[in-house]
């Protein structure tokens, strides 16, 4: 018979940090059920996250924004979900709160927790290395343990006196699809025998207003001088029906007459892509570690770009370029973001040359960075699961 465990808060904002919340769900039920324990989850998270069991008090789906004036316009609804959290916490007072990356909301339920006496660990670092280094304080007070997903973020937050380990990229565990090139291909329309683009605008729907159009215009404009190419679009699982809908009405709008593929694999795109056209962000990530050459893309508003590039301080804006140390991949960001400078660095990626092969070496090299082992497991979420037990007294199992 199994015991009752502990309540664990877990709070994932986002698609990436609701994939996480999944693996970490699946590794904390795996690890306490083999001491015969039964634990409870609540939080902010994903329908997958529901499916094991998750109680969800805040849905993932009504809260992803992005951007400064995003953030501002939609605060009202944000800041409505972020106080049932808080009541959600005042009332069940969970043993250890883990609380994944969107840092909008969750530096500010860390000071809640905090003020409970509840164990606070941090996955996945605000990017206060690259601008609002100012939060460092909040996580000074109000963060137990930072567990990091770069290399580079850990000696930035030890020389400022926090906790921080380098746990590995989950990212970066994950098995190469299982998927034949032909059985995925039957299942998305695709024809095998042709060269396919993937296009990856982002999981929130500003994302995609703001990406996708000019990743159509750019596929457009590359098939007129690549003939016969097929274009690969995921959808994010974090996505609404409305904003679903919303792509295909953007595809039909923008994309009329052209051959693309509406799929729900977006590694399986990425692993059978050509190349691809990825918004910034963990896609670029995911690409990286599978080996896909790639453009990074981004728009946001011009209020948010204006105030973006007066304190932003890092020397690239895709991740991958900042764990390369170097411009590994081509960055089209806001007015470069145009068809004509998408056709003009994807289309050398496409034939087999120098380029390309500098590029598949130079992605490996990131990949064999990220996979480096966890701190006290062979896997990042591993690691994860190991220190939230022993935040909890649990043995780590």
């Amino acid at each position: 018979m199994a015991t009752a465990g502990p309540t664990i808060f877990i709070s994932a904002g986002e698609a990436s940090g609701e994939h996480y919340g999944v693996l970490l769900l699946e590794e904390l039920c795996s690890r306490l059920a083999a001491q015969g324990v039964t634990p409870r989850f609540l939080g902010m998270g994903g329908e997958r996250m529901e499916a094991l069991g998750f109680e969800r008090v805040v849905r993932s789906e009504d809260v992803a924004v992005m951007g400064i004036t995003e953030v501002i316009r939609h605060m009202p609804r944000i800041y409505g979900e972020y106080l049932k959290l808080k009541r959600a916490v005042a009332e069940r007072r969970p043993d250890v709160a883990v609380l994944i990356d969107f840092p909008d909301v969750n530096l500010r339920l860390a000071e809640t927790f905090k003020r409970l006496g509840i164990p606070v660990i941090f996955f996945v670092s605000p990017q206060l290395w690259a601008w609002k280094k100012g939060r460092i304080k909040r996580v000074q007070r109000f963060v137990d343990r930072m567990l990091v997903i770069f290399p580079f973020e850990e000696p930035f937050y030890r020389e400022r006196g926090v906790a921080a380990d380098y746990v590995g990229h989950p990212l970066a565990d994950l098995a190469l699809p299982t998927i034949s090139r032909e059985a995925f291909a039957a299942g998305s329309g695709l024809d095998p025998a042709k060269l396919w683009v993937g296009l990856l605008p982002g999981s929130r729907g500003k994302e995609i207003r703001l990406n996708l159009p000019d990743m159509l215009r750019g596929a457009r404009l590359l098939l007129e001088r690549e003939p016969g190419l097929e274009f690969i679009l995921p959808l994010a699982p974090t996505l609404t029906e409305e904003q679903r809908k919303r792509v295909g009405e953007i595809v039909s709008a923008e994309g009329a007459g052209l051959p693309v593929r509406l799929v729900e694999d977006a590694r399986a795109a990425l692993h059978f892509a050509r190349a691809s056209i990825v918004a910034s962000g963990t896609a670029t990530v995911e690409a990286a570690l599978i080996g896909n050459p790639f453009v990074v893309v981004y728009r946001v508003s011009p209020v948010t770009y204006a105030i973006a590039k007066r304190v932003v301080t890092v020397p690239h804006v895709a991740m991958v370029n900042l764990v390369a140390e170097k411009r590994l991949v081509p960055e089209l960001i806001q007015d470069d973001f145009t068809a004509e400078n998408i056709v003009q660095q994807l289309r050398p990626l496409l034939a087999e040359g120098q380029l390309r092969s500098e590029m598949v070496s130079g992605l490996r090299q990131v990949a064999e960075k990220l996979h480096t082992g966890g701190v006290v497991s062979t896997t990042a979420i591993g690691s994860v699961a190991a220190i939230v037990l022993e935040t909890l007294g649990w043995a780590a199992g």
